[in-house]
């Protein structure tokens, strides 16, 4: 097993202590959340010096590499969009660095290529994504990103003339982005990176062609903490505004393109979900967790009295409503139920007509519909097969494949099962275990975990090179469905929400000890990796019980819980976590957070950090400080370090030789600290 050349960088401590409802929190590397002082930057360059000491003495690491690269390296489509005959997808051949967009007219032309990234000359870190079709698909809006920004570039291209049009947005957020049917102008929100003197959050219309400065304001709600969506329709708009105060609150306006009025408040300081669809035919349908837990699709009427009046369409029953889409004069719905997922089919009326064949071991979604609504897209994906690109005909009922992505990855040689274990307080929680044949059997084996907890996002089979690699090399994969998701309904998610979290960290900690005491992992050959809030849970869950893992991999997460709603627009999950600054949400936050709760003097597994200055959700601060602290407290011999690059953010777009060498980074650590054979 390797080891670091030598001890880790010297990390200054200089503590700030607050009190915080009568607490004192002390912050020993505060000053490690300024980004760009010389100082923090000097420390981010150790730190990539100490973490490169180890990874690139590990032996095999070559090995990895190529291996790797055969599994990222394959032909790739994502992006599907289509209006009328044509389709606009993004793709990525072999050996190419980014995807590039292209278009296929019908469904057998040929795919040709619309905007390359190469072209621009701005070096391989520039990636492009498709994102709205005109009605007449003879203009195309893509965003154009720099590394993992979460911000964007916003270009528009003439399709038949292949002319980049000079109506196009700087780099900011698109909030709301509709084309007129008549394709010569188009309707925004755009909030700058740099705002303008003055400037509201408002809807605008260009007309294309024309200066920015002489754009319309067709609807600009008064407040300050709020954002706006817009919602499509051929002859009206609707207008999303979310109000981010105490909670937040959703109104609801729709706009009459043709009538000269001003938009009509439909809801008003709704506090329940609601997300409208506007039908060609006039009626107003929509998904909203009003008097139904668990969500409901009903039509919106307006009462003489102006207050609307939800009429049930699709009725709430046992199971979260995942997503849904109307097709012609069909909805389709889709739902999580006991782990499988099931898509029904409506008419307009709420009548089922019937479901979309899906088999129990694949996840299935909702991708999208084309711009006429007679095609809908899905996307199916299992632990053993890679994402596949369908289209789906609400009148035939036809499936067809669009795309493959052939992996090569022996299919047949895994299989998964499921098992249920107790949780903490009882409750029986599902969970997937995925391996070779020969290893789901007897053990104990090296064994990796992840799961999410939170969101209300369902943990069901998907395919991952991460997770390949690993089971390749003799790995057992352990997938737990723990509270905070939705398999089980809106309940499960409400129950590790805000401040019943550690519930959800509860149920990982109880997984993992399933694993042990079943006899299918020890502690010195487990490990647990997680991104984001699974970054969360996996820091949560190493420091309230250490001596259970041997390595994690904490992938840019959220860990210092007292002031993560501070920076960037992280204060909007407020709903999700609570902030500090309400004293119930603060005991329950200070009680888990996972930078206060590291403790000096303990022994800590080894741990790799993953995080970057583009990263605009969770900010790197958090990877940053945590790493400093657990270097400076553990008393392991386990390597702890932070792998940073000023490129990584939140954003999937990083170039393929970059993938490769993260991913290689990623096993080759955790090959060395399982003793897995390269």
């Amino acid at each position: 097993m390797s080891r670091l050349m030598g001890a880790p960088p010297n990390s200054a401590v200089e503590e700030v202590t607050e009190v915080l409802h009568g607490v004192r929190v002390t912050d020993p590397y505060r000053w490690l959340e300024d980004q760009q002082s010389p100082r923090t930057r000097e420390w981010i360059n150790a730190q990539q010096l100490y973490a490169r000491s180890y990874l690139d003495s590990i032996p095999g690491r070559n090995r990895v590499r190529e291996r790797i690269r055969e599994l990222l390296d394959v032909e790739t489509y994502d992006s599907l969009l289509k209006s009328g005959p044509r389709f606009f997808f993004r793709k990525r051949i072999r050996e190419q660095e980014q995807a590039c967009i292209f278009f296929r007219e019908g469904a057998e032309g040929e795919d040709q290529v619309l905007v390359d990234p190469r072209d621009r000359g701005a070096g391989m870190y520039t990636a492009v994504k498709p994102l709205r079709v005109s009605r007449d698909g003879k203009l195309l809006l893509y965003e154009v990103k720099e590394g993992g920004e979460r911000t964007g570039r916003f270009e528009i291209l003439d399709v038949d003339r292949r002319n980049l049009l000079p109506d196009g947005l700087p780099r900011g957020y698109l909030r709301g982005f509709e084309f007129a049917a008549d394709s010569r102008s188009f309707y925004y929100v755009h909030e700058p990176v740099v705002p303008k003197t003055n400037s509201q959050t408002a809807v605008c219309r260009h007309i294309l062609g024309t200066s920015f400065d002489s754009d319309e304001q067709v609807f600009c709600p008064a407040g300050k903490s709020l954002r706006i969506g817009i919602v499509s329709g051929i002859e009206r708009l609707g207008f999303l505004v979310f109000n981010f105060l105490d909670k937040t609150y959703t109104d609801f306006y729709l706009w009459h393109l043709n009538d000269g009025n001003a938009p009509q408040c439909i809801v008003q300081a709704a506090e329940f979900q609601f997300s409208p669809w506007l039908h060609d035919g006039g009626r107003i349908l929509a998904f909203t967790d009003r008097d139904a837990p668990n969500g409901r699709i009903v039509e919106v009427c307006c009462r003489p009295d102006r207050t609307p009046e939800f009429i049930d369409v699709v009725p709430a029953n046992d199971c979260l409503i995942q997503n849904w889409i109307v097709s012609c004069d069909r909805i389709l719905v889709s739902y999580i139920r006991k782990l499988r997922t099931k898509i029904y089919i409506f008419d307009l009326t709420g009548l089922q007509l019937g479901q979309v064949p899906t088999e129990s071991s694949d996840t299935v979604r909702l991708a999208g519909v084309s711009a006429d609504g007679d095609e809908l897209f899905l996307e199916r994906e299992s632990f053993t097969h890679p994402i596949q690109i369908l289209t789906y005909s609400p009148k035939t009922r036809r499936i067809d494949p669009w795309s493959l992505r052939i992996v090569p990855f022996d299919l047949e040689n895994f299989e998964y099962r499921q098992v249920w274990y107790t949780a903490k307080d009882g409750t029986s929680i599902p969970m997937y275990l995925v391996g070779r044949r020969d290893l789901l059997e007897g053990g104990p084996r090296p064994t990796i975990m992840t799961s999410y907890g939170g969101y209300g996002v369902a943990m069901t089979p998907q395919f991952s090179v991460f997770v390949a690699f690993l089971m390749e090399h003799g790995c057992l994969f352990a997938l737990p469905n723990i509270r905070g998701g939705s398999e089980f309904g809106a309940e499960w998610h409400d129950s590790a929400k805000r401040r019943n979290r550690q519930v959800a960290f509860d149920d990982f900690l109880s997984a993992a000890e399933w694993l042990v005491e079943s006899g299918l992992a020890k502690p010195e050959k487990l490990a647990i990796f997680g991104g984001s809030n699974s970054g969360l849970l996996v820091g949560t869950a190493m420091t309230q019980r250490p001596e259970r893992f041997r390595a994690v991999v904490c992938m840019v997460p959220m860990l210092d819980m007292l002031r993560y709603h501070l920076f960037d627009n992280a204060h909007v999950w407020k709903g999700e976590f609570g902030t500090a600054d309400d004293p119930d949400d603060f005991a329950a936050l200070y009680r888990y957070s996972p930078y206060h709760r590291v403790r000096e003097g303990t022994a800590y597994p080894a741990i790799m950090f993953v995080s970057g200055d583009s990263d605009q959700n969770c900010n790197s601060l958090h990877a940053r400080k945590m790493t400093a602290r657990l270097q400076a407290s553990s008393t392991s011999e386990h390597p702890i370090f932070l792998d940073y690059s000023p490129q990584r953010g939140h954003s999937p777009v990083l170039p393929l030789s970059t993938r490769i060498e993260a991913l290689t980074d990623r096993m080759a650590f955790l090959c060395d600290q399982l003793g897995l054979t390269i």
